[in-house]
């Protein structure tokens, strides 16, 4: 299936990879407050005026490359999930003709000192802003059925939802209870507002019990994997509800971005 014909697939990667090229000037912090990180040669100046860590030999390189490439594959995930959202939400947004007020959704909390805060989802898809694109209505409407079975939505519940809107990722690993109250909270606001809220991750890289957990909280779960079932595979989401082919695009452009990948991986693993 083509790219939308107002963006190209080099405008795509450009949305996924360029956030990469901060991790490649990735400097590991030591303890400084400077925003910049430490260099190098102020490394050595740090570990080197410290006998202790001179006499062991913690004032090496390798150890200052060591920390540089800790530091930098956490940024690398982080740097990933920013590209995996901006793409996420363009091919959204362009393949069903959304503008940008309409691919937003945002909601409101209350946080523990009193203040209000204004919380931003990746994506929306609102069932009325396609309401002029008859067969892209169909197509998002019947998969909204079929993920509210899926996960026994009462058929009450699935006649008033008017939509979707989706937390997007490139992996989620963590259990981290923090991040999984945010994302529950998402949810519960979602329903409040009779939309299905949906997680959809990138890669296969997801914690089994977080989706378990997810679920069980009439939360959707998708994830990168090779399944034709749109209930549970962000690809065949895509393929069947947008109308994108977001498997074979990557698929395409695999040495595009192995090359960039690599070249952002092979600068954190030197010292300088």
């Amino acid at each position: 299936m083509p790219t939308p014909p107002d963006k190209t697939e080099e405008s795509y990667l450009k949305l996924l990879l360029d956030p990469l090229d901060k991790c490649a000037n990735y400097k590991p912090k030591f303890g400084s407050v400077d925003s910049k990180g430490v260099s190098l040669s102020e490394f050595k100046d740090l570990y080197g005026n410290d006998p202790f860590y001179h006499w062991v030999g913690l004032d090496d390189e390798l150890m200052y490359a060591a920390h540089k490439a800790a530091g930098g594959m956490t940024s690398v995930y982080r740097q990933l999930g920013q590209g995996c959202e901006r793409l996420f939400r363009a091919i959204v947004k362009d393949s069903l003709g959304l503008n940008e007020e309409q691919v937003s959704w945002k909601y409101v909390i209350e946080k523990k000192d009193g203040k209000k805060a204004v919380l931003t989802l990746d994506a929306r898809i609102d069932l009325d802003h396609i309401k002029n694109r008859p067969v892209e209505r169909e197509n998002v409407q019947d998969w909204l059925v079929r993920c509210a079975n899926f996960l026994d939505y009462p058929d009450v519940k699935i006649r008033e939802l008017r939509g979707v809107v989706f937390e997007a990722r490139q992996g989620y690993k963590s259990a981290d209870a923090k991040r999984q109250n945010a994302d529950l909270q998402f949810a519960v606001n979602a329903v409040s507002h009779d939309y299905l809220p949906v997680l959809s991750v990138i890669s296969t890289q997801v914690s089994q019990t977080v989706i378990r957990r997810y679920r069980n909280a009439k939360m959707l779960v998708i994830t990168g994997n090779a399944s034709t079932d749109d209930t549970v595979s962000t690809y065949a989401f895509f393929r069947k509800a947008v109308g994108f082919e977001l498997d074979q695009f990557f698929e395409r452009n695999t040495e595009n971005m192995r090359k960039r990948c690599r070249a952002v991986l092979e600068k954190l693993l030197t010292p300088a």
